[in-house]
């Protein structure tokens, strides 16, 4: 990465694609990662893990997603705390943004 500040604007640097979950890498350094998704509705992950703890911020739609058997009802605007090692997937309600940061520690 270069030493010169970068603007972008989240909602467009991934397109929603039919039937299909888009992921774009913004930043990967050896202390975390952050991502873009974009997924479609009715899209998602299945339950698994993370050695890491994440935080999920939704930037556009609505998603469920279900944390240690807990599910939360995420919109536009909202933020998640996942901690690293409990089982946890996604359901896309409509179609939806998020941002991904993964902190490795």
């Amino acid at each position: 990465m270069s030493n010169e500040a970068k603007l972008m604007r989240l909602t467009e640097l991934a397109a929603y694609q039919e039937g299909a979950v888009i992921s774009k890498t913004l930043l990967s350094k050896l202390t975390g990662t952050v991502t873009l998704f974009a997924f479609d509705k009715d899209q998602g992950l299945s339950e698994h893990t993370a050695p890491f703890d994440a935080m999920v911020q939704l930037l556009d739609g609505e998603a469920d997603i279900t944390v240690g058997g807990q599910l939360f009802q995420l919109r536009q605007g909202d933020m998640l705390i996942m901690p690293a090692q409990v089982p946890h997937a996604l359901h896309a309600v409509t179609p939806f943004k998020m941002l991904l940061t993964m902190i490795r520690s």
